[in-house]
């Protein structure tokens, strides 16, 4: 086993505590904090009777536990599919095509702007994609021409 020279660092004298030793790096992975599996103990088999009583307070007008009870239910939507036909991208010059479908979508109500927004970005990926597609084939070629 090799032993390692310490590592000077820049903010070291800045730095709350000591740095960890050689070897070691710190807490392991998916270790768990004292507090919080003391809490699961103590709530353990409490779960049905808390979120009953959480309910009972969000029915008699309590505007907190209401909050609570629904975010439990019916969490805010992170993602959603857009139903949205974009036209075929087969070459860049049909981004144009998409990026006119996609403001008359805007402009009718049918998408939000920043479902829009997400989608043009995606077209503008597909277009980078093919663009380098293409550098890429025609470097090849050259490259085939010139050890000829």
């Amino acid at each position: 086993m090799t032993e390692h020279a310490p590592v000077t660092r820049k903010n070291a004298e800045t730095t709350r505590g000591k740095p960890f030793e050689p070897g070691n790096s710190g807490r392991p992975k998916g270790s768990r904090n004292k507090a919080t599996l003391a809490l699961e103990a103590l709530l353990d088999g409490e779960a049905e009777a808390l979120t009953r009583k959480a309910i009972e307070m969000a029915l008699d007008g309590d505007t907190t536990a209401m909050r609570l009870v629904m975010d439990r239910i019916m969490p805010p939507r992170k993602d959603r599919p857009v139903l949205f036909t974009l036209p075929k991208l087969e070459t860049p010059a049909d981004a144009v095509k998409a990026a006119a479908a996609l403001v008359e979508a805007v402009a009718s109500g049918d998408l939000t702007p920043s479902e829009a927004d997400d989608l043009s970005r995606l077209v503008d990926r597909y277009v980078r994609a093919v663009e380098t597609t293409d550098v890429l084939e025609r470097l090849e070629s050259l490259e085939a021409e010139r050890l000829k």
